[in-house]
């Protein structure tokens, strides 16, 4: 059968727009219909239902009118008898819909325009629906693009088949790009949005770096060797921690590359950012250690609950690893994922010899004690008056110095000092007027309790409520500043654990929780 010119034209426009936008044919022949059903609506009345469609072999277009068989007629527009349908289509019953053919149409100026304007928006949508699928699983790759424009900074990337956008904070400091520039940069984000789908690209994230690193580097792109963390002061310096699968095979080495030409093709791509390759150690302290080069490190002592870790470094080594403005040591907190205090060799001492004059002067206080029996219960690392009074007797009977006759008489010492303190903290809790019931929760101590009333909770009720960043403190962001906000328990010095413990022990107390649900939410915490 023959084709008409304007049939196959329709058919050739169709299948140039697909080729051209990437989008499938059919999706343009649809756009296509939907623009020539507005144009008969507007010709036949708005009020009736019409379907428009294109053979896509021969480019023939149908017109027809769609109208619902109903029992009684209340808009001869949309919907007809059952009598009148059967007269045109026997088979016909209620609720079927009834296609009568319409003779084609002369597209006038308005109806042609406003079918071409659905026309482009259809394909718009269309382009942006397979941009957005083709780029949402691109997402953690690097990209190649020439700049299209730049607008405040800001830079617009053609990728050939979508745009991207790089904002002026993902480009590295004192980066310029023009019109017709290659850049190489990282997809860190694909989102839909009001005006399509946005491709976001970053020249800062840490992972740009290890994806540099992974092109320059066969063993990293083959497994063998696993970036495992990576620090980034953009335009700077930066640490990047990895760890090889093979134990024949450096990894530090196989980064650096002969005379350093892999780690120099990604600085250079980073615009000069000094980077320090660091071993990754499954111990944490050595992992620290390793990350704080090139300065030295004395001692280190790690408080795995907060993942706080103490660093001692020789006096001289101070400046070099804390770093310019803190950079060195800010940049190893964020590869370990450890907050690190960083002391000198005489801070630390100082400090011992301080904790020791505390000590020994509490137990001089409590116990009644001597300064050589204070000082001689410090330097055996007791810390507060409760350690001496529950520890074994004969543990402190061994002790030289002190011996099987001045033990009990030390123990009972401590014990009438704690009493004392108990009853103390006692009356401060009727005074505060916190509940009874408070001192009972299984992981107070009086003393927080007294310190929970005088921040306000002094119910159980009060307690349940609370959540573990109420008892142990939290950071915020406030007007750009990082704040510290203290818990009410802070100054004990509890684990996150043990808050929780005491906040599930409040709850099943006031009968929040059953014992059997707090076990389950302790564990649920646990993994």
């Amino acid at each position: 059968m023959a084709i008409s010119a304007n049939r196959l034209e329709l058919l050739q426009i169709a299948d140039a727009v697909a080729r051209e936008k990437s989008i499938d044919k059919q999706v343009v022949i649809s756009a296509m219909e939907e623009a020539i059903q507005k144009a008969a609506k507007s010709r036949y009345g708005q009020e009736n239902e019409i379907k428009a469609e294109i053979d896509p072999k021969t480019g023939e277009t149908r017109l027809h009118r769609l109208r619902l068989v109903v029992d009684k007629v209340e808009n001869e527009s949309t919907e007809i008898t059952l009598d009148e349908a059967q007269f045109s289509n026997p088979a016909a019953q209620t609720g079927d819909l009834i296609a009568e053919p319409l003779p084609p149409i002369d597209f006038g100026r308005i109806a042609a325009q406003a079918a071409k304007q659905v026309i482009f928006q259809k394909v718009r949508d269309a382009e942006r629906e397979r941009q957005f699928e083709e780029f949402k699983d691109r997402i953690g790759e690097i990209v190649h693009g020439v700049v299209k424009r730049v607008e405040y900074g800001n830079v617009i990337v053609d990728l050939g088949r979508g745009e991207a956008f790089v904002r002026r904070d993902e480009l590295l400091p004192r980066e310029t790009f023009r019109t017709g520039d290659r850049i190489r940069a990282y997809v860190f984000d694909v989102r839909r949005e009001a005006r399509g789908p946005q491709i976001f690209l970053s020249r800062t994230h840490p992972q740009f770096m290890a994806k540099l690193f992974a092109q320059e580097v066969p063993e990293i792109y083959d497994g063998i060797i696993e970036i495992k963390s990576v620090a980034r002061d953009p335009g700077s310096r930066a640490k990047i921690a990895v760890v090889s699968k093979d134990s024949s095979i450096d990894p530090v080495g196989a980064c650096v590359g002969m005379r350093g030409s892999r780690v120099q093709a990604v600085v250079q791509e980073l615009q000069g950012e000094k980077i320090d390759i660091i071993p990754w150690s499954l111990d944490p302290a050595n992992f620290i250690v390793n990350a704080l080069a090139p300065a030295e490190v004395a001692k280190v002592v790690l408080d795995e609950d907060t993942r706080r870790i103490e660093v001692v470094v020789p006096d001289d080594q101070l400046s070099l690893a804390i770093g310019r403005r803190g950079q060195n040591v800010r940049l190893a907190s964020q590869l370990t994922g450890w907050q690190i205090d960083i002391l000198t060799e005489a801070e630390e001492s100082e400090r011992r010899q301080e904790q020791f004059r505390t000590r020994t002067n509490l137990f001089m206080t409590a116990l009644d004690a001597d300064e050589t029996l204070a000082q001689l219960l410090a330097s055996e690392g007791f810390n507060s008056v409760e350690e001496i009074a529950y520890i074994a007797p004969e543990e402190l009977a061994e002790i030289q110095g002190i011996g099987e006759e001045t033990a009990p008489e030390l123990q009972a010492r401590a014990n009438d000092y704690l009493e004392k303190q108990n009853a103390i903290l006692e009356a401060k809790r009727k005074e505060l007027g916190v509940e009874d019931t408070m001192a009972d929760v299984e992981g107070l101590t009086p003393a927080m309790v007294v310190a929970l009333g005088e921040g306000g909770v002094k119910t159980l009720e009060d307690l349940a409520g609370c959540a573990n960043d109420d008892l142990l403190g939290w950071n915020e962001t406030v007007n750009g500043e990082r704040k510290h906000f203290a818990g009410l328990l802070e100054s004990f010095e509890l684990t996150s654990d043990e808050a929780n413990t005491i906040v599930m022990n409040a709850r099943r107390a006031a009968g929040w929780i059953q014992e059997e649900e707090q076990e389950e939410q302790e564990e649920a915490t646990e993994a």
